[in-house]
């Protein structure tokens, strides 16, 4: 049946949904690339709740989210900025998301690797602050059993005068990690308190910083995410890099020619877009393993319109399309989210995000997802 979907100009206009899904079915992991998806945290709709009370979780429907994940062979960085990780989901909640699900994944057989930040600060801090803080998460996450990754720190950016103070923060927790971490750069289009870390605005003194602590420690970082969406940076930080020290693209706008790489390398992948993607990224990458990149880019490369939609500016609410398409794709059933981030896009930016998913073949159930957006549209006043 058609659809009337809404334009950015308010004017409707017919779609045809797709009939038949992508098929795309589990598998294991992969062997030329290391892949993580960034997993979004599914709400209790039922909670009596408001935006600033702490989040209420569904852990039955969060934790079958990243079995689902894990089948496909794919890694879950948990807690996250993808899991709305202070934006809705406070330090207690991302201890609790981050024990349950290093459980469950011991159980799945699953890889997981979880985010060490400095959240539970609520106000000013001195730089000793931010590193208790640091460190008291970073205990929590290897008694836990998973990898850690060292995200970046509104506290620490707004603690740190200059460089040094860069250093001297993560040289200290590097040198007391019991395991090789991952590093994180966010950009401050994902997160606008973060404007200047590594002590700079100027990227390029930003990322000599950045270089400065992993070689004074490259055996206690197993890799470095990079969340910027500048596909070049990306590629000259990576053949920076020390030897055995991975890149892992955060790049949400150019990650198939990212991962697929060039004659000089190539960048694993730790992504929120691999959440709505999971399973068709999973497929793309194990056409990648047997060393055919143009098959690889095949089919990914149609998936860059949607990532591109729903990372839109302000970027640090592509959230919101991310729990949208969970819910159309039947991973959940219902359309709210921690701290009331559904509200954060307009009717049109779901309309457009329902119409590339489904082109794509991305929902399990193309005539179940078709009802739930004409759900949504009747409630926003479409009755044709």
């Amino acid at each position: 049946m058609t659809l009337h979907l809404p334009d950015a100009h308010g004017a409707l206009r017919a779609y045809e949904p797709r009939t038949e899904p992508l098929a795309l079915t589990p598998g294991a992991s992969f062997t030329s690339r290391t892949v993580f998806s960034a997993a979004h945290v599914v709400a209790d709709p039922y909670a009596d709740t408001t935006p600033d009370s702490p989040a209420a979780v569904d852990w039955d429907a969060t934790l079958a989210f990243r079995r689902h994940l894990w089948s496909h062979g794919l890694g879950v960085a948990e807690a996250m900025d993808t899991a709305q990780r202070g934006m809705g989901l406070d330090w207690a909640g991302a201890a609790e998301l981050i024990r349950r699900s290093a459980a469950e994944a011991k159980a799945a057989g699953g890889r997981i690797a979880c985010g060490v930040g400095t959240d539970q600060l609520t106000g000013p801090a001195n730089l000793t602050e931010v590193r208790a803080a640091y460190e008291e998460q970073l205990a929590v996450i290897e008694e836990s059993g998973a990898q850690a990754i060292l995200m970046a720190s509104r506290a620490l950016a707004a603690a740190a005068p200059g460089p040094e103070d860069y250093l001297e923060v993560y040289g200290h927790l590097l040198r007391q990690a019991a395991e090789p971490v991952i590093l994180h750069w966010l950009g401050p289009m994902f997160d606008p308190a973060l404007e200047g870390y590594w002590g700079s605005s100027d990227l390029d003194a930003a990322t000599d910083t950045f270089l400065d602590v992993i070689a004074a420690h490259p055996d206690k970082v197993d890799g470095i995410k990079v969340s910027l969406l500048d596909a070049q940076r990306e590629i000259d930080l990576r053949r920076r890099l020390p030897k055995g020290v991975r890149c892992y693209t955060g790049d949400d706008f150019h990650y198939p020619e990212l991962i697929a790489g060039d004659e000089q390398g190539f960048s694993h992948a730790l992504l929120g877009i691999f959440d709505p993607l999971g399973p068709l990224a999973a497929q793309a990458v194990r056409v990648l393993d047997t060393g055919d990149r143009e098959g690889f880019r095949a089919l990914l490369d149609p998936t860059v319109e949607l990532s591109r939609h729903l990372f839109q500016a302000p970027t640090r609410f592509y959230k919101t399309g991310v729990v949208f398409l969970a819910w159309l794709a039947g991973h959940q059933s219902h359309f709210t989210m921690v701290g009331g981030l559904q509200s954060a896009r307009s009717l049109p930016h779901f309309a457009r995000a329902y119409e590339l998913a489904d082109t794509l073949g991305l929902f399990p159930d193309p005539k179940r997802a078709e009802e739930r957006m004409r759900n949504l549209l009747s409630l926003y006043g479409v009755d044709r």
